[in-house]
This record gives structure tokens, C-alpha cells and sequence, in this order.
């Protein structure tokens, strides 16, 4: 049994009045269960989810997800229409990459629990803001930790558990983007008397593998010597973890979860100040003709591919697929590196996957130029959540 059913079990048996709120994210799935609305929900083959062509109020998406742990860590979703709960409030669209570390659970509560939240306060303001979904992330945050404080007896390991988290809204001519990890989102653009599309990215990634991230952690704790530590090339953060923001990681932002009956090697110093920031990093860009898609996609698709290579190819090749299409150049490149064919790599199961890539997940937005100029066209709502029928359970 994994975290997740026995989650569920204790719950069920404690009657806990939690339940309410975490049920949609902890409770067990069977193995290929798929939410019966047809093409709406997305098609599997094998490990891999995808979703070919689909319609958003600024234009048309295409979303992929490949599967390579034992339980999909990746999480992701597009929702397209009312960004609040008001009639009169923002309308646009908003994509979500959540990318899991330690397990599902993080990402899986974030998928189910974000949006929602972005909606409550754009409703209270009345409108779509940079403030709308910072605070979006940071009451997340707090509710992933309330789930981890409650669990802390029965299951500790749940605080070691978190994801990054990506998030993009399209509403009133503008892209939100705000980032806490190492997701990416790249921009495609039209250059005036120029052939082809730039790659332009942004987000602002949290990884020590950069040295700004690294010179941002030593800032702000001087007086740790091993906030940042290079073990077998790679830079971490307290020699355990690589990105500085995310969303849950309780170990490493409460103290009173960096204890027993915590496992030792999660453990780190006594702290007083937060290791790791749920923060994230906010850009706002103003659309234009010329802007043509976005794609937004977890560090498992730049691992293997480059911002203009993507790009090249979303540029190159029709839309219908795409994402599908980013993922295989992604997995043939991921085969060429360890000398195998391509072919052989889509054998490999689930759990064994891992030790070649990394669960990928990819969502192609295009920003159809009428739109961007006269506004949103307030089509039905849509709501899609990726890799829906990917396997969901550990292996008996």
C-alpha cells in the first residue's frame, strides 16, 4: 500500500472531519480508471496521456504526459473560462504544471486544490492580479502543511513530500506566469523579416544549479555554511534537494517536522528560519500579434531539449499532436543518451523508466493574433486535468 491509500484508509477509520477537504486529492484510484467524457478527458497509450487538440478562450492547446515513476509525479491542468465565481470577474484561461518530488501526493493536492483557490480570491477582488496568485500559492501551501501536521503521527514521510508548481493565466491581453521550481513556460514568437519563431522564457527557475540561487540562499542564511552543497557534481540545497521554492517539503520549512519519526537522512540542523520558499517568482507579459504559442513544461522536457529546439518544433509541425510530439523528441534524445534505441526505451515499465527520464508533462497554449487583439471570446468552460487513466497504484 502507498501513501496515498494508506492515507485514505486512516482517515476513513479515524471519521476525521479533514476528510472533507483532502478526499478528492488522497483517495485510492483503480489502475487505467478514466473519467467516462470521451475525448475530453484525453487518451492513454501505455505510459503515455495525451490530449491532441483543444479548444481555450484564447485559442486552441495540445498536452502531453509521459509517465516514468512507479506513481506519476507529474501533475497538470488546463481550465478554461470564469477564472472566479462571479459573472462579472476575470475570464481567460489557467494552466497548471506541478512537478512531484518524493512521491504524488504534493502535486495531486495542488492539482486539486490551486485553482480553486485562485478562483476565491480573484473573486474577492474582483479581478485577475500578480497579488490573486501569490496568495492563490501561498494558501495552498498552508493547507498542504495543515494535511501533513495532522498526518505527522501516522505518517511522517508525508513531510518530505512536495512539488514545484508552474502556473500561467491568459485573461484581459496579459500572461501571468508564476513559478516556485524548476518548471519552464517559453514563449514563441514572430520576429519582424525574420524566418522562423524565438524562444522566449518566462520563468524565472529555482534550481542551485544556478548561481544566482545559490548566491539567494547564502543571503538570506549567512550563517549556515552548508545551506548549499555540492555532492557528486550537483548542487543541493542542504545536500538533499536541488530546487529553493516549492510548494509542501514541510521538513524544510517547520521545524517541528525536522525531527523524529522523520527517517534520518531527511533530517537536517535545527533551523529557526524557513530552508525552502513557497514564494514564487511572478512575470507579467502583454500579449501582442506576433506572440504565437506558449509551452508550458516540467523539467523532464528541458533535461533533453532546448528552448529554441522546442520551439523549432512546435514552430515546424502541425498543431494537432504537438505535445505528443515534444515528448517523443524529448524520449529519443533521453535513448540516444544511454546508446539505445528509441523502440527499446518504450518498453522499459514504469519504476525501471526513471533511471532514463523523468516523468514529462507538456502543454502547448497557441494564441490565436484575433483574439489577442479583440479580447476573449467566451466560448464553454473547460476543465482537463492531465494523465487522467495513467497508472495511479504501486505495483502488487
Amino acid at each position: 500500500m502507498n501513501i496515498v491509500d494508506d492515507l485514505y484508509e486512516k482517515f476513513m477509520l479515524s471519521g476525521n472531519n479533514y476528510m472533507n477537504m483532502v478526499k478528492p486529492c488522497w483517495k485510492p484510484s483503480v489502475e487505467g480508471d478514466v473519467r467516462k467524457t470521451g475525448d475530453q478527458s484525453g487518451r492513454t497509450d501505455g505510459l503515455l496521456w495525451y490530449k491532441d487538440l483543444g479548444s481555450h478562450v484564447s485559442g486552441e492547446f495540445s498536452m502531453a504526459v509521459i509517465q516514468a515513476n512507479n506513481l506519476l509525479e507529474d501533475q497538470s491542468q488546463v481550465e478554461s473560462g470564469p477564472l472566479s465565481s462571479m459573472n462579472s470577474g476575470p475570464y481567460g484561461t489557467f494552466i497548471g504544471v506541478y512537478d512531484g518530488h518524493g512521491g504524488p501526493e504534493t502535486s495531486r493536492f495542488v492539482n486539486e486544490n490551486l485553482f480553486p483557490n485562485l478562483k476565491k480570491f480573484a473573486s474577492e477582488d474582483q479581478e485577475m492580479s500578480a497579488s490573486v496568485i501569490k496568495r492563490a500559492f501561498l494558501a495552498t501551501e498552508e493547507e498542504f502543511l495543515s494535511v501533513v501536521r495532522e498526518q505527522w503521527r501516522i505518517c511522517p514521510q508525508i513531510a518530505s513530500v512536495g512539488t514545484c508548481c508552474l502556473v500561467g493565466v491568459i485573461s484581459n491581453g496579459l500572461v501571468y506566469v508564476a513559478n516556485a521550481g524548476d518548471s519552464r513556460v517559453v514563449l514563441g514568437k514572430a520576429e519582424k523579416g525574420v524566418r522562423g519563431v524565438s524562444a522566449i522564457q518566462l520563468s524565472t527557475e529555482h534550481n542551485a544549479s544556478f548561481a544566482s540561487v545559490r548566491d539567494e540562499l547564502r543571503s538570506l542564511h549567512p550563517d549556515d555554511p552548508k545551506i548549499v552543497v555540492l555532492k557528486h557534481n550537483v548542487w543541493r540545497v542542504k545536500g538533499l534537494i536541488q530546487i529553493s521554492r516549492s510548494i509542501g517539503d514541510a521538513y524544510l520549512k517547520k521545524a517541528e517536522f525536522n525531527k523524529e519519526p522523520l527517517l534520518a537522512k531527511f533530517r537536517v540542523a535545527p533551523f529557526s528560519k524557513q530552508i525552502l520558499n513557497p514564494d514564487p517568482s511572478i512575470f507579467i507579459h502583454k500579449l501582442n500579434p506576433r506572440d504565437q504559442f506558449l509551452i508550458f513544461a516540467s523539467d523532464g522536457l528541458w533535461e533533453h531539449l532546448s528552448n529554441e529546439e522546442a520551439v523549432d518544433i512546435v514552430h515546424n509541425y502541425p498543431r494537432s499532436g504537438i505535445a505528443r510530439r515534444l515528448v517523443k523528441a524529448a524520449l529519443q534524445i533521453a535513448a540516444k543518451k544511454r546508446e539505445m534505441r528509441y523502440s527499446d526505451l518504450k518498453k522499459i515499465d514504469r519504476g525501471v523508466r526513471r533511471h532514463f527520464h523523468d516523468d514529462i508533462t507538456v502543454v502547448v497554449m497557441f494564441l490565436d493574433p484575433p483574439l489577442t487583439n479583440r479580447g476573449l471570446t467566451r466560448g464553454l468552460p473547460l476543465s482537463i486535468k492531465g494523465g487522467q487513466g495513467l497508472p495511479r497504484v504501486n505495483k502488487s
